[in-house]
């Protein structure tokens, strides 16, 4: 099957290569555009269909763009006049690898670890949700508030793990036609994918966004965090009530049982140290002046230097997220400096239709697609477009332009909850075998919808308190 699939998705592309620019229903398209398009419909086809590893597709896409639009092609394939003049040079390609973004994620991956290697993470589970008590509602209430917080700084995959542990216990104490347990055990994935949300390192597309929120359209660390943690907090109580609501827990007490202790040794002291100024330091950038790219660099070099993280920690690295956002980077540096991106724009008559409709489009895209294919793939096939779309047409830069269009985009495509395959949290939960698909999806389509409608509200109160500019 994967080897159709594949096939699938190198056909039509190598069609788009072989067939003359002329035949092409786009005006004026360029041969180094064509290739684009065939790149850009490789990326799409098998981001969707999977015939190989989704990381594996962003090095294809690095490598097809070296081979076939850098100025270090090969021979044949080199281009001439205006198409020369579009090549895109190499080490700009290859600079994708680098890009700040990737080091931001670096730095969340190594504060991660060390969290982890030193239970900085289970320990801190077990002060905060201690207040809780042992009221099911309440519980549950701490348990997403917990995820959500760690989902803020550490893998939203990682802290699921963790999450489910801490709750497979309780979950056995439940009786078997307990509805409630369903509940308990969607509220882990649930918190995940909205507290992902909260800042640049919480989920991909967070960190794919600020690549396209730059120069006039920059946002830092604390003022992404300044609207996403609000509507973090309240999308949160809103799913805490749905699951409430759809699967009543009838157990009277739950007791979760965290052991352990905070340790009390110099390189715990380190791991502590650092993740609190790490955190200061990104919500403070405004008085210290050095972005969130240079302070994800602290907890690289500390936990390096001090040995807290070793070369066999370096193996755990997720490399294949690295990765895969550098392919999505990739992807929008040939559509922008090929010029294609702007073609395609232009070709359709955006000017015509309202900003409301343009966001609203734009948003229902991005979910539906999130659902059925990585969320860091939809952000990296849409976001590279919906960028320019933000900047060149002019009812949407009289309304903030770029900003408002991507944070509602970005929003979206962290709304892919309805299914298994949307997130790794929905996937770790249904893993479990308590859950089936259609559980997931009667709270994960209400959600998603809501969170969508409240994303319209934010940028709404946005725009009238003047944040955009």
């Amino acid at each position: 099957m994967k080897f159709f699939k594949l096939v699938a998705c190198v056909l039509l592309p190598l069609l788009i290569l072989l067939i003359p620019t002329e035949i092409i229903p786009l005006s004026g398209i360029t041969e180094i555009e064509k290739r684009v398009i065939a790149i850009f419909i490789f990326a799409a086809l098998s981001w969707v269909l999977e015939p190989i590893p989704i990381y594996t597709t962003s090095l294809t896409i690095i490598l097809l763009e070296l081979v076939l639009l850098s100025n270090k092609a090969l021979t044949f394939l080199k281009f001439e006049g205006e198409d020369y003049g579009k090549s895109i040079p190499y080490i700009d390609i290859l600079h994708t690898f680098a890009s700040p973004i990737i080091i931001l994620f670096l730095g969340g991956f190594f504060l991660a670890m060390a969290a982890t290697k030193y239970r900085l993470d289970q320990n801190l589970a077990r002060v905060l949700l201690s207040p809780f008590g042992s009221s099911p509602k309440a519980v549950m209430f701490g348990v997403m508030l917990i995820t959500a917080i760690f989902s803020m700084f550490m893998s939203n995959t990682a802290t699921t793990a963790m999450m489910l542990s801490i709750l497979t216990p309780v979950l056995a104490l439940c009786k078997p036609d307990d509805k409630g347990k369903i509940g308990l055990l969607l509220s882990v994935p649930v918190a995940a994918n909205i507290g992902g949300i909260g800042t640049p390192i919480g989920t991909p597309p967070n960190a794919v966004a600020l690549k396209y929120l730059t120069g006039d359209d920059v946002i830092s660390f604390g003022q992404w965090m300044s609207f996403a943690v609000p509507y973090v907090a309240v999308l949160l109580i809103i799913g805490w009530f749905i699951l409430i609501f759809l699967y009543p827990i009838r157990t009277e007490q739950i007791k979760l049982d965290i052991k352990g202790q905070f340790l009390k040794n110099t390189k715990a002291y380190v791991v502590y140290a650092t993740f609190i100024v790490t955190i200061l330091l990104w919500l403070t950038d405004f008085i210290h002046g050095m972005n969130a790219y240079i302070v994800a660099m602290i907890p690289v070099t500390v936990f390096s230097i001090s040995g807290i993280i070793n070369k066999k920690d370096l193996q755990n690295i997720s490399w294949d997220v690295l990765w895969l956002v550098s392919g999505g980077i990739a992807l929008g540096l040939a559509l922008d400096v090929t010029g294609l991106a702007d073609r395609l724009i232009s070709s359709i008559s955006f000017e015509n239709f309202p900003p409301l409709v343009i966001i609203t489009a734009a948003a229902l895209i991005a979910a539906l697609m999130a659902n059925f294919m990585s969320n860091t793939a939809t952000a990296n096939l849409l976001l590279p477009l919906i960028a320019v779309v933000g900047t060149t047409v002019a009812s949407l830069t009289d309304l903030g332009g770029s900003q408002m269009v991507i944070i509602v985009t970005t929003i979206a495509c962290s709304m892919g909850m309805a299914l298994p395959i949307s997130t790794p949290p929905n996937a770790l939960a249904f893993g479990t075998g308590i859950i089936t698909t259609k559980d997931m999806a009667k709270p994960g389509i209400v959600i998603a919808t809501i969170g969508l409608l409240l994303s319209f509200a934010l940028v709404a109160i946005m725009f009238l308190t003047g944040f955009f500019k």
